[in-house]
Protein backbone atom coordinates (compact mmCIF):
# COMPACT_ATOMS: atom_id res chain seq x y z
CA UNK A 1 0.00 0.00 0.00
CA UNK A 2 1.08 3.55 -0.66
CA UNK A 3 0.53 6.33 1.87
CA UNK A 4 -1.73 9.07 0.49
CA UNK A 5 -1.35 11.54 3.38
CA UNK A 6 0.96 12.27 6.27
CA UNK A 7 0.08 14.16 9.41
CA UNK A 8 -0.46 13.80 13.15
CA UNK A 9 -3.25 12.81 15.51
CA UNK A 10 -3.69 15.54 18.10
CA UNK A 11 -4.80 13.80 21.31
CA UNK A 12 -4.87 16.46 24.04
CA UNK A 13 -1.28 17.65 24.32
CA UNK A 14 0.01 14.46 22.67
CA UNK A 15 0.85 14.48 18.97
CA UNK A 16 1.11 11.15 17.14
CA UNK A 17 2.70 11.14 13.70
CA UNK A 18 0.77 8.91 11.27
CA UNK A 19 0.52 7.89 7.63
CA UNK A 20 -2.84 7.50 5.93
CA UNK A 21 -3.70 4.56 3.65
CA UNK A 22 -6.92 3.73 1.81
CA UNK A 23 -8.52 0.84 3.68
CA UNK A 24 -10.81 -0.21 0.82
CA UNK A 25 -10.59 -0.62 -2.93
CA UNK A 26 -13.16 -1.09 -5.66
CA UNK A 27 -13.00 -4.31 -7.65
CA UNK A 28 -15.06 -3.11 -10.61
CA UNK A 29 -13.78 -4.09 -14.05
CA UNK A 30 -12.94 -0.87 -15.88
CA UNK A 31 -13.12 -0.29 -19.61
CA UNK A 32 -11.75 2.29 -22.04
CA UNK A 33 -13.79 3.84 -24.78
CA UNK A 34 -12.35 2.67 -28.10
CA UNK A 35 -13.11 2.92 -31.79
CA UNK A 36 -15.15 -0.16 -32.73
CA UNK A 37 -13.36 -0.64 -36.09
CA UNK A 38 -9.69 -0.52 -35.05
CA UNK A 39 -9.72 -0.46 -31.22
CA UNK A 40 -8.11 2.98 -31.00
CA UNK A 41 -8.56 4.85 -27.71
CA UNK A 42 -11.02 7.75 -27.74
CA UNK A 43 -9.50 11.03 -26.55
CA UNK A 44 -11.31 14.16 -25.47
CA UNK A 45 -9.96 17.65 -25.99
CA UNK A 46 -10.39 20.41 -23.41
CA UNK A 47 -11.84 23.30 -25.38
CA UNK A 48 -13.20 26.65 -24.26
CA UNK A 49 -16.90 27.08 -24.87
CA UNK A 50 -16.46 30.82 -25.57
CA UNK A 51 -13.47 31.02 -27.92
CA UNK A 52 -13.31 27.39 -29.04
CA UNK A 53 -9.56 27.08 -28.37
CA UNK A 54 -7.97 23.97 -26.86
CA UNK A 55 -6.87 24.70 -23.29
CA UNK A 56 -3.94 23.20 -21.33
CA UNK A 57 -4.10 22.35 -17.64
CA UNK A 58 -2.02 25.43 -16.78
CA UNK A 59 -4.74 27.68 -18.19
CA UNK A 60 -7.59 26.01 -16.29
CA UNK A 61 -9.02 27.66 -13.16
CA UNK A 62 -12.02 26.88 -10.96
CA UNK A 63 -15.26 28.77 -11.51
CA UNK A 64 -18.30 29.13 -9.23
CA UNK A 65 -21.55 29.63 -11.12
CA UNK A 66 -23.65 32.44 -9.64
CA UNK A 67 -26.46 31.87 -12.10
CA UNK A 68 -27.66 34.13 -14.89
CA UNK A 69 -24.40 33.68 -16.79
CA UNK A 70 -22.20 35.13 -14.04
CA UNK A 71 -19.10 33.22 -12.96
CA UNK A 72 -16.65 33.80 -10.10
CA UNK A 73 -13.15 32.57 -11.03
CA UNK A 74 -10.85 31.22 -8.29
CA UNK A 75 -7.14 30.68 -8.95
CA UNK A 76 -4.53 28.62 -7.12
CA UNK A 77 -3.52 31.75 -5.17
CA UNK A 78 -7.05 32.01 -3.74
CA UNK A 79 -6.91 28.46 -2.43
CA UNK A 80 -3.38 28.92 -1.10
CA UNK A 81 -4.64 31.44 1.46
CA UNK A 82 -6.99 28.88 3.03
CA UNK A 83 -5.66 27.19 6.19
CA UNK A 84 -6.80 23.69 5.16
CA UNK A 85 -4.29 23.30 2.35
CA UNK A 86 -1.36 23.13 4.76
CA UNK A 87 -3.13 21.56 7.75
CA UNK A 88 -2.00 18.00 8.41
CA UNK A 89 -3.63 17.39 11.76
CA UNK A 90 -6.33 15.00 12.92
CA UNK A 91 -7.89 16.85 15.86
CA UNK A 92 -9.73 14.68 18.39
CA UNK A 93 -12.86 16.58 19.49
CA UNK A 94 -14.65 14.11 21.76
CA UNK A 95 -15.30 10.42 22.46
CA UNK A 96 -18.83 9.06 21.99
CA UNK A 97 -20.56 5.63 22.05
CA UNK A 98 -20.30 3.99 18.63
CA UNK A 99 -24.05 3.26 18.47
CA UNK A 100 -24.78 7.00 18.53
CA UNK A 101 -23.18 7.44 15.09
CA UNK A 102 -25.70 6.73 12.34
CA UNK A 103 -24.07 4.44 9.72
CA UNK A 104 -25.54 6.60 6.93
CA UNK A 105 -22.93 9.24 7.82
CA UNK A 106 -19.95 6.98 7.07
CA UNK A 107 -18.17 7.72 3.80
CA UNK A 108 -14.67 6.27 3.27
CA UNK A 109 -12.24 4.31 5.45
CA UNK A 110 -8.49 4.79 5.96
CA UNK A 111 -5.85 2.92 7.95
CA UNK A 112 -3.48 4.91 10.16
CA UNK A 113 0.12 3.73 10.57
CA UNK A 114 2.45 5.21 13.22
CA UNK A 115 5.38 7.10 11.77
CA UNK A 116 8.88 7.15 13.23
CA UNK A 117 8.99 7.32 17.02
CA UNK A 118 5.19 7.66 17.35
CA UNK A 119 4.60 3.92 17.80
CA UNK A 120 4.29 3.99 21.61
CA UNK A 121 1.79 6.89 21.84
CA UNK A 122 -0.06 5.32 18.89
CA UNK A 123 -0.43 2.00 20.77
CA UNK A 124 -1.41 3.92 23.92
CA UNK A 125 -4.24 5.72 22.10
CA UNK A 126 -5.30 2.48 20.40
CA UNK A 127 -5.55 0.49 23.64
CA UNK A 128 -7.24 3.31 25.56
CA UNK A 129 -9.78 3.73 22.75
CA UNK A 130 -10.50 -0.01 22.71
CA UNK A 131 -10.97 -0.14 26.49
CA UNK A 132 -13.34 2.82 26.45
CA UNK A 133 -15.68 1.10 23.94
CA UNK A 134 -16.13 4.48 22.28
CA UNK A 135 -15.12 6.11 19.02
CA UNK A 136 -13.27 9.40 18.68
CA UNK A 137 -14.95 12.20 16.75
CA UNK A 138 -12.25 14.07 14.82
CA UNK A 139 -11.78 16.74 12.17
CA UNK A 140 -9.31 16.30 9.34
CA UNK A 141 -8.44 18.17 6.13
CA UNK A 142 -8.22 15.87 3.11
CA UNK A 143 -8.02 16.96 -0.51
CA UNK A 144 -8.56 20.63 0.34
CA UNK A 145 -11.71 19.90 2.27
CA UNK A 146 -12.39 19.80 5.99
CA UNK A 147 -14.12 16.56 6.94
CA UNK A 148 -15.75 15.12 10.02
CA UNK A 149 -14.56 11.60 10.85
CA UNK A 150 -14.44 8.89 13.47
CA UNK A 151 -11.43 7.09 14.85
CA UNK A 152 -11.81 3.52 16.06
CA UNK A 153 -9.83 0.29 16.37
CA UNK A 154 -10.00 -2.52 13.81
CA UNK A 155 -7.70 -5.56 13.93
CA UNK A 156 -5.14 -3.72 16.05
CA UNK A 157 -4.99 -0.67 13.76
CA UNK A 158 -6.55 2.77 14.11
CA UNK A 159 -9.20 3.21 11.42
CA UNK A 160 -10.31 6.64 10.25
CA UNK A 161 -13.85 6.80 8.79
CA UNK A 162 -14.64 10.07 7.06
CA UNK A 163 -18.24 11.17 7.47
CA UNK A 164 -20.81 13.25 5.70
CA UNK A 165 -21.89 16.47 7.32
CA UNK A 166 -25.46 16.34 8.68
CA UNK A 167 -26.73 18.76 6.02
CA UNK A 168 -25.44 16.39 3.32
CA UNK A 169 -27.93 13.68 4.32
CA UNK A 170 -31.28 14.08 2.60
CA UNK A 171 -34.56 13.93 4.50
CA UNK A 172 -36.94 11.28 3.10
CA UNK A 173 -40.08 12.92 1.70
CA UNK A 174 -42.45 10.26 0.38
CA UNK A 175 -46.21 10.26 0.13
CA UNK A 176 -46.78 6.94 1.91
CA UNK A 177 -45.31 8.38 5.15
CA UNK A 178 -48.44 10.55 5.48
CA UNK A 179 -50.85 7.69 4.85
CA UNK A 180 -52.61 6.00 7.76
CA UNK A 181 -51.57 2.42 7.00
CA UNK A 182 -52.14 -0.19 9.69
CA UNK A 183 -50.57 -3.63 9.77
CA UNK A 184 -52.70 -6.44 11.18
CA UNK A 185 -51.18 -8.45 14.07
CA UNK A 186 -51.28 -11.76 12.11
CA UNK A 187 -49.36 -10.13 9.25
CA UNK A 188 -46.76 -8.75 11.65
CA UNK A 189 -46.43 -12.15 13.34
CA UNK A 190 -45.95 -13.88 9.99
CA UNK A 191 -43.35 -11.29 8.90
CA UNK A 192 -41.49 -11.84 12.18
CA UNK A 193 -41.62 -15.59 11.54
CA UNK A 194 -40.09 -15.02 8.10
CA UNK A 195 -37.27 -12.96 9.64
CA UNK A 196 -36.61 -15.72 12.21
CA UNK A 197 -36.53 -18.39 9.49
CA UNK A 198 -33.93 -16.37 7.55
CA UNK A 199 -31.82 -15.34 10.57
CA UNK A 200 -28.08 -16.07 10.55
CA UNK A 201 -24.60 -14.81 11.41
CA UNK A 202 -23.12 -12.31 8.96
CA UNK A 203 -20.09 -13.77 7.17
CA UNK A 204 -18.90 -11.36 4.42
CA UNK A 205 -16.81 -14.03 2.68
CA UNK A 206 -19.97 -16.03 1.96
CA UNK A 207 -21.15 -13.42 -0.55
CA UNK A 208 -19.64 -12.91 -4.00
CA UNK A 209 -20.07 -10.51 -6.91
CA UNK A 210 -21.58 -12.91 -9.45
CA UNK A 211 -21.85 -10.26 -12.16
CA UNK A 212 -18.16 -9.36 -11.94
CA UNK A 213 -17.18 -13.05 -12.03
CA UNK A 214 -19.32 -13.64 -15.13
CA UNK A 215 -17.91 -10.54 -16.82
CA UNK A 216 -14.35 -11.66 -16.08
CA UNK A 217 -15.18 -15.05 -17.61
CA UNK A 218 -16.33 -13.30 -20.79
CA UNK A 219 -13.06 -11.33 -20.95
CA UNK A 220 -10.94 -14.44 -20.32
CA UNK A 221 -12.83 -16.35 -23.01
CA UNK A 222 -12.23 -13.52 -25.48
CA UNK A 223 -8.49 -13.53 -24.73
CA UNK A 224 -8.18 -17.31 -25.03
CA UNK A 225 -10.43 -17.54 -28.09
CA UNK A 226 -12.84 -20.02 -26.56
CA UNK A 227 -16.61 -20.10 -26.36
CA UNK A 228 -18.27 -18.32 -23.47
CA UNK A 229 -20.28 -20.65 -21.22
CA UNK A 230 -23.59 -19.07 -20.41
CA UNK A 231 -24.32 -19.03 -16.66
CA UNK A 232 -27.48 -20.66 -15.36
CA UNK A 233 -30.51 -18.42 -15.41
CA UNK A 234 -31.65 -17.33 -11.99
CA UNK A 235 -35.25 -17.85 -10.96
CA UNK A 236 -37.41 -14.88 -11.82
CA UNK A 237 -38.51 -12.73 -8.93
CA UNK A 238 -42.21 -13.00 -8.03
CA UNK A 239 -44.59 -10.24 -9.01
CA UNK A 240 -46.14 -7.88 -6.51
CA UNK A 241 -48.13 -9.70 -3.83
CA UNK A 242 -51.89 -9.89 -4.24
CA UNK A 243 -52.48 -11.76 -0.96
CA UNK A 244 -49.90 -10.54 1.56
CA UNK A 245 -50.50 -13.30 4.11
CA UNK A 246 -50.28 -16.01 1.44
CA UNK A 247 -47.00 -14.54 0.17
CA UNK A 248 -45.57 -14.41 3.70
CA UNK A 249 -46.59 -18.02 4.42
CA UNK A 250 -45.09 -19.23 1.16
CA UNK A 251 -41.89 -17.29 1.90
CA UNK A 252 -41.58 -18.84 5.36
CA UNK A 253 -42.03 -22.35 3.97
CA UNK A 254 -39.53 -21.66 1.21
CA UNK A 255 -36.92 -20.36 3.67
CA UNK A 256 -37.38 -23.40 5.91
CA UNK A 257 -37.11 -25.74 2.94
CA UNK A 258 -33.87 -24.02 1.88
CA UNK A 259 -32.44 -24.75 5.33
CA UNK A 260 -33.57 -28.38 5.16
CA UNK A 261 -36.19 -27.93 7.87
CA UNK A 262 -39.53 -29.71 7.97
CA UNK A 263 -42.58 -27.67 6.87
CA UNK A 264 -44.41 -26.13 9.80
CA UNK A 265 -47.78 -27.68 10.67
CA UNK A 266 -50.27 -24.87 10.38
CA UNK A 267 -54.03 -24.50 10.17
CA UNK A 268 -53.93 -24.89 6.42
CA UNK A 269 -51.71 -25.14 3.38
CA UNK A 270 -49.82 -21.93 2.45
CA UNK A 271 -51.36 -20.36 -0.63
CA UNK A 272 -48.62 -18.87 -2.84
CA UNK A 273 -49.09 -15.97 -5.21
CA UNK A 274 -50.04 -17.03 -8.70
CA UNK A 275 -47.06 -15.15 -10.13
CA UNK A 276 -44.56 -16.67 -7.65
CA UNK A 277 -43.45 -19.73 -9.57
CA UNK A 278 -41.14 -21.00 -6.89
CA UNK A 279 -43.86 -20.78 -4.27
CA UNK A 280 -46.26 -22.67 -6.53
CA UNK A 281 -43.76 -25.51 -6.91
CA UNK A 282 -43.33 -25.70 -3.15
CA UNK A 283 -47.11 -25.85 -2.68
CA UNK A 284 -47.49 -28.64 -5.28
CA UNK A 285 -44.77 -30.73 -3.63
CA UNK A 286 -46.39 -30.20 -0.24
CA UNK A 287 -49.78 -31.29 -1.62
CA UNK A 288 -48.29 -34.53 -3.02
CA UNK A 289 -46.34 -35.37 0.12
CA UNK A 290 -47.83 -38.28 2.17
CA UNK A 291 -47.14 -36.35 5.37
CA UNK A 292 -50.04 -34.04 4.54
CA UNK A 293 -52.54 -36.97 4.39
CA UNK A 294 -51.69 -38.23 7.87
CA UNK A 295 -53.83 -35.69 9.77
CA UNK A 296 -56.91 -36.66 7.72
CA UNK A 297 -56.54 -40.37 8.66
CA UNK A 298 -56.15 -39.53 12.32
CA UNK A 299 -59.27 -37.40 12.16
CA UNK A 300 -61.19 -40.20 10.52
CA UNK A 301 -60.11 -42.66 13.20
CA UNK A 302 -61.13 -40.27 15.91
CA UNK A 303 -64.47 -39.66 14.27
CA UNK A 304 -65.52 -43.38 14.21
CA UNK A 305 -65.35 -43.97 18.02
CA UNK A 306 -67.17 -40.69 18.51
CA UNK A 307 -70.05 -41.85 16.30
CA UNK A 308 -70.27 -45.24 18.13
CA UNK A 309 -70.36 -43.52 21.51
CA UNK A 310 -73.13 -41.18 20.39
CA UNK A 311 -75.22 -44.09 19.04
CA UNK A 312 -74.77 -46.05 22.28
CA UNK A 313 -75.93 -43.10 24.39
CA UNK A 314 -79.00 -42.63 22.19
CA UNK A 315 -79.98 -46.34 22.59
CA UNK A 316 -79.59 -46.13 26.36
CA UNK A 317 -81.81 -43.07 26.50
CA UNK A 318 -84.51 -44.83 24.45
CA UNK A 319 -84.33 -47.92 26.68
CA UNK A 320 -84.71 -45.79 29.80
CA UNK A 321 -87.72 -43.96 28.40
CA UNK A 322 -89.58 -47.15 27.34
CA UNK A 323 -90.74 -48.37 30.85
CA UNK A 324 -91.82 -44.87 31.79
CA UNK A 325 -93.90 -44.61 28.66
CA UNK A 326 -95.65 -47.96 29.29
CA UNK A 327 -96.47 -46.96 32.90
CA UNK A 328 -98.01 -43.72 31.70
CA UNK A 329 -100.16 -45.56 29.16
CA UNK A 330 -101.38 -48.04 31.80
CA UNK A 331 -102.51 -45.23 34.09
CA UNK A 332 -104.28 -43.44 31.31
CA UNK A 333 -106.30 -46.57 30.24
CA UNK A 334 -110.04 -46.60 31.48
CA UNK A 335 -110.89 -49.11 34.27
CA UNK A 336 -113.45 -51.85 33.57
CA UNK A 337 -116.68 -51.82 35.75
CA UNK A 338 -118.04 -54.96 37.34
Amino acid sequence: MRAIWKGAVSFGLVSIGVKLYSATEEKDIRFHQVHREDGGRIRYKRTCQVCGQEVTYDDIAKGYDLGGGEMVILTDEDFADLPLTTSHAIDVLEFVPAEQVDPILYNKAYFLEPEGAATKPYVLLRDALADSERVAIVKVALRQREQLATLRVREGVLLLNTMLWPDEVRTPDFGFLDEDLKVRPPELAMASSLIDSMAGEFQPDAFTDDYRAALQEVIDAKVEGREVVQPEEEEAAPAAAVDLMAALKASVERARAARGEEPSGGAGEPTPISAARSAQKAAKKAAKAPAKKAPAKKTAKKAEPAKKTAAKKTAEKKAAKAPAKKAAEKKAAPRKTA
